[in-house]
């Protein structure tokens, strides 16, 4: 019988019964000795049947005194009728004598299997004791299970390297609810205050009634732009569900910027393989982020755009733009929910945070890279490199 409790600090008795592994290896162990001393005395038994015994008897000579209830003359056919008599009686208690010794040692297969296999499964015993004690608050611990390289210790190192790669999923949740939380707040709040300041002022006109209600239709809008965000987060981490060709040189065609900064583009042809709704989201925040977090107006602002193939035949873009200083150690958080780099990133809410976090995604539902640098004299360098779309098996010409 099995008796599981849920729950927090809630008892879980071991399996009980037919079902338990200790069980079941147990028979096993004892089923396997009984089959081969089943053999083994078969085989034996064989051996000796089948044995003649020496050769038939065809004198009596010297008979001496002859035992009780046997006749006094013997002839040689009766000597061999004795012989095979006394034989099949050896044989028949050596069967017998077989069988109870194999039952007798069976029984002890029992006790001994259960005994080894006790000593088999208690590393597994003590990784299940520490595995459940580990839940959402503390899974910092680890089995840590010590002894030989053999499978068990190969099974508790990879439980444990999946208790890692969750700590970090579960980290990385908690920090992204809390930042979605407090980037939602912000214009719920800023338009609760508008609408109270409004709503005190008993002589409000109609164009401070207008003024209210256009900021508050912002933050709206502001609170939309970010739940699309949102959305397509969660699309692009949930993976691509078709691919087709894609051409990253026709879709950033498409969607260089025409305004605001000067662009150098040099498009080659880059066949991807993926999907096409994702791809232009992923050209658009590219973009987007070059030209949004870039120098003022006036002051030589630039955005380079290249696509095409790369020597190992990897279709891919880069984007590099002209902006203010950022050390070279804050381009790894990039790509995480709600960062903003570089001091004019964090004073200005010029977003919604989540632009390059969608793009890592989209990568990485594709099964590309991408990789992020800051330049010295101030900027970004954004390379990302996707999958080739290969028609027909054959290989797509690298442009020279």
């Amino acid at each position: 019988m099995r008796v599981v409790q849920y729950g927090r600090g809630a008892a879980v008795r071991p399996v009980r019964g037919a079902r338990s592994i200790r069980w079941r290896l147990t028979l096993l162990y004892s089923a396997l000795f009984v089959v081969a001393g089943a053999l083994l005395l078969g085989f034996t038994y064989f051996l000796a049947a089948s044995s003649k015994g020496g050769k038939a008897v065809t004198s009596v000579e010297g008979q001496g005194p002859m035992p009780a209830g046997v006749p006094g003359t013997l002839d040689p056919p009766s000597v061999n009728a004795v012989v095979e008599a006394v034989r099949s009686d050896q044989l028949h208690e050596l069967l017998v004598k077989g069988c109870v010794a194999l039952a007798v040692m069976a029984l002890a297969s029992v006790a001994l299997g259960w005994l080894m296999a006790g000593r088999v499964l208690a590393p597994l015993r003590i990784m299940t004791s520490a595995a459940r004690r580990i839940s959402a608050d503390n899974l910092h611990e680890r089995l840590a299970v010590a002894g030989p390289e053999d499978e068990l210790k190969a099974m508790a190192d990879t439980f444990d390297a999946v208790l890692a790669r969750l700590e970090g999923a579960f980290d990385a949740q908690k920090s992204f609810v809390a930042n979605a939380s407090h980037e939602l707040r912000t214009p719920l709040t800023l338009q609760q205050a508008i609408v109270d300041v409004t709503l005190a002022d008993p002589d409000a006109s109609t164009d401070a009634l207008r003024a209210a209600l256009g900021r508050v239709r912002a933050a709206g809008q502001e609170q939309e732009r970010l739940i699309d965000a949102l959305l397509m987060l969660a699309r692009s981490q949930r993976g691509v569900e078709r691919r087709e060709f894609v051409d990253l040189a026709e879709v950033v065609r498409e969607r260089l910027p025409d305004a605001g900064v000067k662009v150098e583009a040099r498009l080659d042809p880059a066949p991807v393989l993926g999907d096409r709704q994702l791809v232009e989201r992923l050209v658009v925040n590219l973009t987007d982020n070059a030209v949004r977090h870039n120098l003022p107006d006036g002051e030589g602002s630039w955005v380079s755009v290249w696509t095409g193939v790369d020597a190992a035949g990897r279709p891919g873009l880069r984007i590099e733009n002209s902006g203010p200083v950022i050390a070279a150690d804050q381009a790894a958080g990039l790509f995480q929910p709600f960062r903003r780099l570089g001091p004019e990133r964090v004073r200005k809410r010029d977003g919604d945070g989540l632009g390059m976090s969608i793009v890592a995604a989209v990568v990485a539902a594709h099964g590309g890279r991408v990789l992020a640098r800051t330049r010295p004299q101030g900027g970004l360098v954004v390379e990302v490199g996707l999958p080739a779309y290969v028609p027909s098996g054959l290989e797509f010409p690298v442009p020279a």
